[in-house]
């Protein structure tokens, strides 16, 4: 698996979790806009970065962007070639068996998009037959296959999955709100076909299991000052997820 290291490490003074000379190397799918995305700098960017760099403050700690494939960061967590990741990852029941997560810093819902001239399907039960296309690795592929009839389509990164459905290549798209409204918003010729609970408990940050549990607290702990002191509002608004 091919992977690029994209930032250099943020040094911040602190509690220092990681141990001298260490960095916590965070791992990130750079392909889901705006939490996580490559800039006109070439750098990893987006809300999920501006939130860990204010925690990097907060908590006291060093990191690193590692950005990688999203179906390839629990097997490298678990590997140990990074020790977070922070990759707008749903913290679903299944992934909660062979990882922690921080408490949810956001929630969002699954939203089936089609094309606006798409005749066909006028219920969730008119997707039977149909090519359904989301991003591999996600909670919105594991709800595709769960689908009767339906045959699911995963792509390495979401926008892959929007040009398949523009190009009527796929029937429709099943991606997380946050980012299909975004698309939905550039794209006229897409509509929203319907909303529905993701069945996770919303975006965390993910460690090993076992491994971190007082640095996860501390992070639990200060998400919550942030939004008590307006800095997660302003994120919120920076990045049009309000």
């Amino acid at each position: 698996m091919k992977k690029f290291l994209i930032s250099v490490a943020i040094l911040v003074a602190g509690f220092g979790y990681a141990n001298a000379g260490e960095v916590l190397k965070f791992g990130t799918n750079a392909t889901y806009p705006p939490f996580e995305y490559i800039d006109e700098n070439s750098k990893v960017a987006g809300f999920d970065i501006d939130l860990v760099n204010e925690l990097s403050k907060r908590v006291g700690f060093e990191y690193e962007m590692i950005n990688m494939s999203f179906d390839g960061l629990i097997p490298a967590l678990k590997s140990g070639k990074i020790d977070a990741i922070v990759a707008a990852m749903s913290a679903t029941p299944e992934r909660k068996k062979a990882v922690d997560f921080t408490k949810p810093y956001y929630h969002t819902e699954n939203l089936y998009i089609l094309k606006a001239d798409n005749g066909e399907v006028k219920s969730k039960d008119d997707l039977k037959g149909k090519k359904i296309g989301v991003q591999l690795g996600t909670a919105q592929e594991q709800t595709s296959r769960k689908l009767e009839g339906v045959k699911t389509t995963p792509t390495k990164d979401i926008f892959t999955s929007i040009l398949a459905l523009k190009n009527g290549k796929i029937d429709a798209v099943l991606v997380d709100t946050s980012i299909g409204y975004g698309y939905l918003r550039k794209n006229s010729d897409l509509v929203e076909f319907l909303v529905e609970p993701d069945g996770s408990e919303g975006f965390s940050i993910a460690f090993d299991k076992d491994k971190n549990n007082e640095l996860i607290a501390k992070i639990d702990a200060e998400v919550e000052k942030m939004k008590e002191d307006g800095s997660y509002e302003a994120l919120l608004k920076k990045y049009e997820l309000k």
